[in-house]
């Protein structure tokens, strides 16, 4: 048989490395379509003369257009045949992404459980996003439930990792020459600084966007996501396209920029759930809370450690979980984040 019907549960191994196909040199046609897709409008990614004025030789691409690219590398490896993508954490931005790098991805398998129903098992990987001088732009660790191919299948032995809470503020990675004592705050679209930020503070992003079916179609095919459940109707019981959790991302990220604007760059990712799925005919609503605050050596650059979630339209605002201690059926996306913005 020559066709590839992707790795069920019991054909990973602890330790395995996977080097995963298909390399991606990457140019302005991502960041294009990345911001026709979403209502992305940070500055810093829109105009070479804002991030020159910030220290930089031109505009990088999009921090979650490498996420993307990295994470679409590993689909067919890691979760063509997954029932869900459970959660992120360990994530770091180490270099900036280019137009004209060459990006491809390798994971390594660093968990595995069975589930007690013996027909699917969590498969932890960390995945390694590397351009074409093999020098590592990012990396993260996340946890996938997949389909065993036969339930009565023997599983590997289960292995769970013990995994940091949250990237440390001593271990975020500024891009060499960023300098934010030049910041255009007009230009930005915002006034608000790193230190008019309080710890506990929650914003409400205000603005929502209804999902449709060929946005969230062109975006799974633009990141080469493969997994089944984005694209074959027939693949769930309810005959509907599951929405990629990356594009959810995008969507809330993209939303934040009224009220965190200044919030220039992901460059970290401490811990994420997709908490209930997203359809096609949702509207994605976000909001913010500032968890922790630092500075970084970089002349007039902050760091905040941000809480974004996404929530369906009619959301309980503020809302996370009930008094059960599970997510509410509202919210979609929990996501913890390291952001660099102006002192």
């Amino acid at each position: 048989m020559k066709t590839n019907p992707g790795r069920f549960f019991e054909d990973y191994r602890l330790g395995e490395v996977i080097a995963h196909a298909v390399p991606r040199t990457v140019s302005g046609g991502e960041r294009a379509l990345y911001h026709a897709l979403y209502p992305a409008r940070h500055a810093f990614y829109s105009s070479d003369e804002f991030a020159r004025a910030s220290g930089l030789s031109a505009a990088p691409i999009d921090d979650l257009i490498a996420f993307h690219i990295v994470f679409g590398k590993t689909v067919p490896d890691i979760s063509l045949n997954a029932v869900a993508n459970l959660g992120y954490a360990e994530g770091r931005w180490l270099k900036p992404v280019w137009p004209g790098d060459t990006l491809r991805s390798e994971s390594e398998v660093i968990g595995l459980k069975e589930n007690s129903n013996r027909n699917s098992g969590v498969v932890w990987v960390r995945t390694r996003g590397l351009n074409q001088r093999d020098e590592a732009v990012m990396d993260y660790v996340r946890w996938v439930m997949v389909r065993k191919r036969d339930p009565a299948a023997s599983a590997p032995d289960t292995a769970i990792p013990k995994l940091a809470p949250t990237v440390a503020a001593a271990d975020l990675v500024v891009p060499e020459g960023l300098n934010f004592t030049r910041y255009d705050f007009t230009l930005a679209g915002e006034p608000h600084r790193w230190g008019d930020y309080a710890m506990g503070e929650k914003i409400d992003h205000v603005d929502g966007v209804t999902v449709e079916e060929s946005e969230h179609m062109l975006a799974t095919r633009l990141w080469q996501n493969t997994a089944k459940v984005h694209f074959d109707a027939t693949n769930r019981e309810d005959g509907r396209r599951l929405i990629y959790g990356g594009h959810v991302i995008s969507l809330a990220r993209a939303l934040s920029f009224n009220g965190l604007a200044n919030a220039q760059m992901i460059v970290a990712l401490n811990a994420g759930a997709h908490a209930n799925p997203c359809f096609s005919g949702d509207t994605v609503r976000a909001w913010s809370e500032v968890l922790d605050k630092a500075e970084t050596p970089a002349p007039g650059v902050g760091a905040l450690r941000l809480r974004l979630v996404a929530v369906k339209h009619g959301a309980e605002p503020f809302a996370v979980k009930g008094e059960d201690g599970k997510y509410r059926r509202n919210v979609l996306l929990d996501l913890d984040y390291w952001a660099l913005v102006p002192m």
